[in-house]
């Protein structure tokens, strides 16, 4: 995983997880990787995982069943969905539209290219 300067790790680690529940490679109800696991996989401090899964546990995402490990909560999805749509349309949408506007990009562009991705997307899902 490529982590970016402008955001803390531990908050990217939790979109990382984030996106495993919402393309169900992590199901509800399922154990997710142990914090050890987790950190050599990502090549971090175990206590930046730590870090996250209490992030995440606070969020109502994950549970931890003491001396087991955490798992996905019933309605992590939406959880997740609700989340983080609030967070890219406070952070992500405001420099989206500086950018489109300094580089003069109709919104018809958008569209066009929006609709290609979602074709494109559908076509990956049905292979």
């Amino acid at each position: 995983m490529e982590f970016r300067d402008n955001e803390a790790i531990y908050l990217q680690i939790a979109g990382y997880v984030s996106e495993n529940i919402l393309l169900a490679k992590w199901p509800v109800e399922d154990k997710i990787p142990s914090v050890r696991d987790l950190a050599v996989e990502l090549q971090v401090n175990p206590n930046t995982v730590m870090r996250t899964y209490e992030f995440l546990q606070n969020q109502q995402v994950i549970y931890n069943k003491r001396g087991i490990g955490y798992f996905v909560a019933p309605g992590a999805g939406q959880k997740v969905k609700s989340y983080r749509k609030a967070r890219f349309l406070q952070q992500d949408l405001p420099q989206f539209f500086k950018t489109i506007s300094l580089l003069e990009i109709d919104l018809e562009e958008l569209r066009q290219r929006y609709d290609q991705f979602k074709t494109e997307q559908l076509t990956l899902a049905k292979n």
